[in-house]
């Protein structure tokens, strides 16, 4: 779970913040109330990022080839309004 920090508080407390990141803990820092940023461990997004590329590609290498014929490109920006 992310812990809520306000950008004031992250300011102030930036190496205590940057420590627990380290950690493996994860905050959203807000501004008037609102979210605005998302600090994260670095290894932790990359872990995901590579699992998820990977689950993508063994997705679309079972998939079979569909057939679609020519097309020009003014149908890439046809409106079937």
């Amino acid at each position: 779970m992310e812990a809520t920090i306000s950008a004031a508080d992250a300011n102030r407390r930036f190496s205590a913040l940057i420590r627990d990141v380290r950690d493996g803990r994860s905050y959203i820092v807000t501004s008037h109330g609102k979210p605005v940023a998302r600090i994260v461990p670095a290894t932790g997004n990359e872990r995901v990022s590579a699992r998820a590329r990977g689950l993508l590609v063994e997705r679309l290498e079972r998939q079979s080839v569909v057939e679609v014929g020519r097309w020009a490109r003014d149908e890439l920006y046809e409106d079937d309004r």
